[in-house]
C-alpha cells in the first residue's frame, strides 16, 4: 500500500472544505487562497485549485467578481453565494462529525495500545 496515494486521497477529501473556509471569510483571490492553503501546512496548485473553483461556481456555491489591478491583468475574487453558505454550514457540521469521530477511533486505539503494553510488562510470558 502507498502512503503518498493515501495522503493524496485523504487531502483531496479535505480541500473543498478548507477552501470554502478561507473564502466564507471574505472575497478571496486565488492566489491568496493557494497561499493560506500553503501556510497551512497543505500544499495547493493552480491546477487543482482552479477546476475546483469553477465547479463550485457552475454548481452557485460561489460567484466572483472582476477587480482591476494596478500590476497587471484584472482579478477574481471568490465569495459564498446565500446557496453557498448553507452548503458551507452543511460541510462544516459534516467535518465536524467526521473529525470527532475519527478522533475517538484514535484515541481508543491509543489507550488499547497503552494497556496492551502495561499489560505486557505486568506479564512477560504473554
Amino acid at each position: 500500500m502507498n502512503i503518498e496515494n493515501t495522503h493524496s486521497q485523504m487531502r483531496k477529501g479535505v480541500l473543498e472544505y478548507c477552501i470554502l473556509s478561507v473564502i466564507k471569510r471574505g472575497e478571496a483571490y486565488p492566489g491568496d487562497i493557494i497561499d493560506e492553503m500553503k501556510s497551512a501546512g497543505l500544499q495547493l496548485l493552480e491546477g487543482t485549485l482552479y477546476p475546483l473553483l469553477n465547479r463550485l461556481k457552475k454548481a452557485e456555491i460561489l460567484t466572483y467578481r472582476w477587480v482591476e489591478s494596478t500590476s497587471g491583468p484584472p482579478r477574481k475574487y471568490f465569495r459564498l453565494t446565500e446557496k453557498g453558505g448553507e452548503f458551507y454550514s452543511l460541510l462544516e457540521t459534516t467535518w465536524n462529525e467526521l473529525a470527532t469521530g475519527v478522533a475517538t477511533v484514535a484515541r481508543k486505539t491509543n489507550e488499547t495500545e497503552v494497556t496492551n503494553e502495561n499489560e505486557s510488562e505486568q506479564n512477560p510470558s504473554l
